[in-house]
């Protein structure tokens, strides 16, 4: 939990300005999902906590990548496109 604490506050809220507390609330849901749903975790081999482990990637030229902006651009996420 500190090291995830650690990271909403070095990631998201020293690079934000938060006008509410629902606005805060909003922009902790984003990284919550963004880091449990997305975010490559050296200890799953890049995978994300919630999704399987990815099958070896054998040629990178068939995979472009497409960014969605998350929390108002601060963070962003990036996966092949279909």
């Amino acid at each position: 939990m500190e090291r995830w604490v650690g990271s909403v506050r070095r990631e998201l809220l020293n690079r934000t300005l938060i006008w509410n507390q629902e606005h805060l609330r909003r922009i902790l849901r984003e990284s919550e999902a963004h880091h449990n749903n997305h975010r490559p975790h050296m200890g799953l081999s890049a995978a994300a906590p919630r999704k399987t482990l990815p099958p070896n990637v054998t040629d990178l030229d068939d995979f472009r990548a497409r960014r969605t902006r998350r929390a108002g651009g601060v963070i962003n996420e990036y996966r092949p496109a279909a």
